[in-house]
């Protein structure tokens, strides 16, 4: 009999907290580091990506013909992405995770695409001086997996469903978002920059509201992003603006 001892494993149990700190930082990154095998080659590639997110919170990229990660994922559509900007001192520091993905081009002209576009030039709206180019494609990356380090000795792994909200009318929910959004930076600036500085503490800033999502919203400065989860996740577009009102009373109150 072998008194060997198995080695002990690093995974933690995932939870709750877990689960956040993984949607945080899929739905606040600007860009990742997108990783591929190369279509001529198969050597492994890894490129910097802007990063927006679909309704449920899958990653979204657009990207050109004439990047040799599109060349590699029209090829072979397995792919990771790796998120999290690290900060002051030991970037290893810092949290960061690493999605598995397969690639899934977006038609051009469908309500997939009209969505997408909208919502990942509210994320980078200087993309809107090429994002109609004909060499240009968006592609959501389908989540499997994940690795999540959220900094030393603290890893988990985490399955699809840690990772995506349930959306069960997304046409419903894109058909709102656009307007929603508009109100609220048009009509309501002050309440979305309340939401920022006094609930999440982010500081004065010129901030908008760029997103929504049955989860939350995702609020922009500049370079800055910061998300703001509802108490509970919503069932339908329906309950956004009591949403949006309960939050800006606490913010009032805050």
């Amino acid at each position: 009999m072998s008194l060997e001892k198995k080695p002990k494993s690093v995974i933690r149990p995932t939870d709750d907290q877990a689960r956040r700190l993984a949607k945080e930082l899929i739905r606040t990154a600007r860009f990742g580091a997108l990783a591929v095998l190369e279509a001529e080659t198969r050597h492994p590639l890894a490129s910097r990506v802007a990063v927006a997110t679909d309704l449920d919170g899958a990653p979204v990229i657009l990207t050109s013909t004439l990047s040799g990660h599109t060349a590699a994922i029209l090829e072979n559509p397995s792919c990771s992405l790796l998120l999290g900007e690290p900060g002051k001192g030991d970037p290893l520091a810092h949290p960061r995770i690493s999605l598995f993905c397969k690639a899934l081009k977006i038609s051009r002209g469908s309500s997939d695409h009209e969505r997408l576009r909208n919502r990942y030039l509210s994320r980078h709206p200087k993309a809107e001086l090429y994002v109609d180019f004909g060499d240009f494609s968006f592609f959501r990356l389908e989540l499997s997996r994940a690795s999540l380090n959220g900094g030393f000795g603290k890893a988990f792994e985490l399955e699809e469903e840690d990772l995506l909200a349930k959306v069960s009318s997304p046409g419903d929910w894109s058909s709102m978002e656009a307007g929603a959004v508009a109100h609220m930076n048009a009509d309501h600036r002050d309440a979305v920059k309340l939401y920022a500085q006094n609930l999440l503490k982010a500081g004065e800033a010129n901030w908008r509201l760029a997103c929504l999502d049955p989860e939350g919203v995702d609020l922009v400065a500049g370079d800055k992003v910061e998300r703001l989860w509802f108490a509970d996740p919503l069932e339908d577009p329906s309950e956004l603006r009591p949403a949006l009102v309960a939050l800006a009373l606490q913010a009032r109150n805050t």
